[in-house]
């Protein structure tokens, strides 16, 4: 008994090899194809997050040696001959560089244009597109109608904006340029009311309403 279960033994571990060595042959190739898939991911991640890290640096090294330059004019000439990046966040930093010292050399019209298409970039969030716009729209100025002005800014004027209170003080500007003496103050006054405004912003929002012949809150 002892032989013959021995036998059966061997002969059912010799039909199980049979059947793995099948099986392996069948669909061992996919076996093979994870373990490359694998071994290749994890090889593509750290050239990615290498080449990443690399342009990042090379980004920063330029934007320094660009603001290093002792003229605004210099300055503004050596950060746009640096090639705008691919990541929507190196891209808007080097971008609203790019803009604020065009500000600095006076190329205002540049700086506009710059502004534009960062406030036109829907890959940013945002409260960076809102930056952008109501630089582009203090820098305008007068060139912009009140009414264009007002329009461009009430996306930003709502509740939640980091830039609310700023954008509304703009359209209280372009109401008072449009003569729209009632509206602005109805407007400097709810700036003024707001808990989140700043002592600046406070301060400034109190004289145009004396100026225009407003009356002050009590507190």
């Amino acid at each position: 008994m002892s032989n013959q279960d021995s036998f059966i033994d061997e002969v059912t571990e010799e039909v199980r090899r049979d059947k793995l060595y099948a099986l392996y042959k069948k669909y061992g190739w996919i076996a093979a194809l994870a373990v490359i898939l694998l071994v290749g991911g994890a090889g593509w991640n750290e050239w990615r997050k290498a080449s990443a890290e690399a342009e990042a640096r090379a980004i920063g090294d330029a934007l320094l040696a660009a603001l290093a330059d002792d003229t605004p004019e210099g300055r503004a000439a050596a950060l746009a001959a640096i090639d705008t990046p691919e990541e929507p966040g190196r891209r808007a930093i080097t971008q609203l560089l790019q803009a604020s010292t065009e500000v600095e050399a006076g190329n205002i019209d540049a700086a506009r244009t710059i502004f534009d298409q960062v406030a036109a970039d829907a890959a940013l969030p945002a409260r960076v597109r809102d930056l952008a716009a109501l630089k582009s729209v203090i820098l305008a100025g007068s060139t912009l109608a009140p009414e264009e002005r007002q329009s461009r800014l009430s996306a930003i004027a709502v509740p939640g904006s980091p830039y609310r209170l700023l954008a509304l003080e703009q359209i209280a500007l372009a109401e008072i340029e449009a003569g729209s003496t009632d509206k602005a103050l109805e407007t400097l006054s709810r700036i003024a009311e707001d808990a989140e405004a700043t002592q600046d912003l406070r301060r400034r929002v109190s004289q145009l309403i004396v100026a225009l012949g407003g009356e002050l809150a009590a507190t």
